[in-house]
């Protein structure tokens, strides 16, 4: 049937939204699916499997595999979580974040990292670290998009548990290692697992990189206040520290930045708080008589302002 024949107009944004809406209801969740599916096989089933595989390639910034699948189980659960408030979302702007929002770049990004668990696990690293590249690029695109023009706010904190925070999350772990250490890999920057003695190679590589993404996410976490990134960061550094033996720099830097990241976190916020209250000035006093209790009265509590709390 040709679009002229249908019943409706599907040139009408108000019907374009919902059917783009339908189509994220059906491919977001096969497109987690096939990511979950592919990555437990690649885990449960295969042997070596994808740990495995990172272990025969130690690198200056390579993680601990059990971190990192503790991290991604996580990404998982929040899709999940973003899979039923598809289909839940009541609120037109929820309904705007998620379509015009997040939209297709979540569902090619879960295809590409089920690609890429293949793609490690028969050790094409030049093609899994294309393959990361393309999932750091759309979902940087997509929280962009978020930040930009379906920026959180407080009066909505379904969609901050939802949509923000995992999307966040899941750009944050190729960002923060996936990628780096698969271009470590791809280039040989690595040495034999029997030669522990070699783990200094390309350590000052290893060091820049890592103080360039935690210095980003510095900038992030202070001027954003973001709790999300903060999290993230902080367990991406921790998961690179306990995996022995690590070159110092490298080791020094992570290390550093684990414990900063939630110190800059705190302060940032207390900070805020303190330039709020020395913005308002002292409390005054409601005057005596029946004018100055009146007005008192009229006045009410003063309510919270939420949305700025999120940046």
């Amino acid at each position: 049937m040709m679009e002229s024949d249908l019943p409706i107009d599907t040139s009408h944004p108000a019907v374009r939204d919902y059917l783009a809406l339908i189509r994220l209801q059906v491919l977001t969740p096969l497109s987690l699916l096939i990511n979950i599916a592919t990555v437990m096989v690649c885990t449960l089933v295969i042997n070596p499997n994808l740990g495995e595989i990172s272990k025969l390639y130690p690198a200056a910034i390579a993680p601990s595999p059990n971190m990192i699948a503790v991290y991604l189980v996580a990404i998982y659960v929040g899709q999940v979580g973003y899979c039923v408030l598809l289909v839940l979302a009541r609120k037109p702007e929820t309904k705007r974040a998620l379509v015009k929002g997040v939209g297709l770049p979540l569902v090619f990004a879960n295809w590409l990292t089920a690609g890429w668990a293949l793609a490690w696990l028969f050790q094409a690293f030049l093609v899994s670290t294309i393959l990361l590249g393309m999932v750091l690029i759309l979902l940087i695109y997509a929280n962009i998009v978020l930040l930009v023009y379906h920026s959180p706010t407080g009066k909505r904190p379904l969609d901050i548990m939802l949509i923000h925070a995992p999307m966040r999350a899941f750009m944050i772990l190729p960002l923060g290692v996936l990628f780096p250490y698969n271009l470590f890999v791809t280039l040989g920057w690595t040495w034999s697992p029997g030669e522990p003695q070699h783990y200094a190679r390309h350590q000052w590589a290893g060091m820049g990189i890592m103080l360039g993404i935690n210095l980003l996410s510095l900038v992030v976490v202070v001027l954003r206040r973001d709790i999300v990134w903060c999290v993230a960061a902080a367990w991406i550094n921790a998961s690179i520290w306990v995996l022995k033996p690590k070159p110092f720099p490298v080791f020094i830097t992570v290390v550093i930045f684990t414990i900063v990241l939630p110190l800059a976190l705190v302060a940032s916020a207390l900070w805020l708080k303190l330039r709020r209250k020395a913005r308002e000035g002292p409390i005054r006093l409601p005057e005596d008589g029946p004018e100055g209790g009146a007005q008192s009265h009229e006045r009410g509590p003063r309510e919270v302002d939420a949305e700025a709390l999120w940046g």
